[in-house]
């Protein structure tokens, strides 16, 4: 009997999956691959500050002491090892936190989505900062929900703008330390007011902290917790103090926040890794992060250092920057007339990538700003990419 072809059948994809998708991000990862190309594109954690060595002594001795267990299913709501250690490091920075309000997920844009689906509708009010972080957008907008754009200023996000759109929101979404694209830090008189304002307009506050353990030289103000935990969702991430490999981050939240949350994740995978929780766990108990972590920090205030000389050196008039007290990134703001997304394949012609602004906005795109990383390009190689970067910009103010 021949085989005969059947057509697949006619696509009836959701009206998610029909959205229009921005080409921006995918041309710059091609590109930013090639070798001879200088990225500041990425916003990859340093692998040359992955502690290799300890995590593999951790690994052979989970496996040793604990193997069965560590390759096996586990709870959904994370293992209590490591809830444990989470809610330790929390309290000994002064915000008393109990291994019940920790739940573990599968790396913090895991827990963007668990958040969008736990409040979002169609149609709700979010509050976002103005630019804000795209993989945010990306996981909030499978909820179609309506943004409000924040205003920041010099100094991050301004509370004391918030005004009558912000009533009726499901939440604010914030990065408050080193935010990303900007680097900012807000202040802890802009944490205490933007406190005051969720409780005035009755939202809550996701807190997005993926670099607070990122500082230089001194510590940030502390997490919104301190300010508002009743009403603060806070989220965190291991991606980039230990390794994004893992796929580990974690909700600290009121418990009627996380039974809701523990639901979904159940439905979503089932749990995390059951080994690389038991892994993350002794790495904390055994204090290997705290070691580990200071060299991480003076690696990436060098390349900072070294990206903000470069940009004072070969920045034409008129072009300004922020100057981030820790994370990875620095914002460059560039006169309006100037559109960073029509010169990027120029720049990649010229071997250097960085990502333009229109990505980092809910809803109108700027168009004169771009995004440096530095981690992951030594200083050589930084000073060369600013230079070529501003021989571009030279040519196009």
């Amino acid at each position: 009997m021949s085989a005969q072809c059947y057509p697949t059948p006619r696509s009836r994809w959701s009206h998610v999956a029909s959205q229009p998708v921005s080409d921006i991000i995918p041309l710059i990862l091609k590109v930013a691959a090639t070798p001879e190309v200088i990225s500041f594109a990425g916003g990859l954690p340093s692998p040359e500050g992955f502690p290799i060595a300890q995590l593999a002594h951790a690994c052979q001795s989970v496996l040793d002491r604990d193997g069965k267990r560590a390759l096996q299913y586990s709870a959904i709501k994370g293992e209590k090892e490591l809830r444990e250690e989470i809610a330790r490091r929390e309290t000994q920075k002064g915000i008393p936190t109990d291994a019940e309000e920790v739940q573990i997920v599968s790396g913090s844009q895991q827990a963007l989505d668990l958040i969008a689906r736990l409040f979002l509708n169609p149609g709700d009010k979010v509050l976002v900062e103005s630019p804000t972080y795209m993989g945010a957008l990306q996981a909030f907008d499978l909820c179609q929900p309506k943004y409000v754009e924040l205003d920041c200023d010099q100094e991050g996000l301004n509370p004391a703008a918030f005004g009558q759109e912000c009533r009726n929101a499901k939440f604010a979404y914030v990065i408050p330390t080193c935010a990303n694209p900007t680097g900012l830090t807000i202040s802890s008189e802009r944490r205490e007011l933007l406190a005051q304002k969720a409780r005035e307009f009755d939202f809550w506050i996701v807190e997005d902290d993926p670099y607070g353990e990122i500082w230089y030289t001194h510590e940030p103000p502390p997490s919104m917790r301190a300010f508002a935990a009743e009403r603060t969702i806070r989220l965190g991430t291991l991606s980039k103090i230990l390794t994004p490999g893992f796929r580990l981050g974690y909700i600290i939240a009121p418990k009627e926040v996380l039974n809701k949350v523990m639901q979904l994740k159940g439905a979503m995978d089932l749990h995390t890794c059951t080994f690389t929780q038991l892994v993350a766990a002794q790495v904390f108990s055994e204090n290997i992060l705290d070691e580990h972590l200071p060299a991480i920090r003076a690696r990436y205030k060098k390349h900072a250092d070294a990206m903000l000389a470069a940009l004072e050196e070969f920045m034409p008039d008129g072009i300004e920057w922020t100057r981030p007290i820790g994370g990875m990134f620095i914002w460059v703001t560039v006169p309006a007339h100037v559109n960073m997304t029509e010169l990027l394949p120029l720049a990649l012609e010229q071997k250097v990538a960085y990502v333009p602004s229109e990505p980092f906005y809910a809803n109108a795109p700027q168009f004169n700003h771009f995004r440096l990383s530095f981690v992951t390009v030594g200083p050589e190689t930084i000073r060369e990419g600013v230079k070529r970067l501003g021989e571009l910009l030279k040519a196009h103010i």
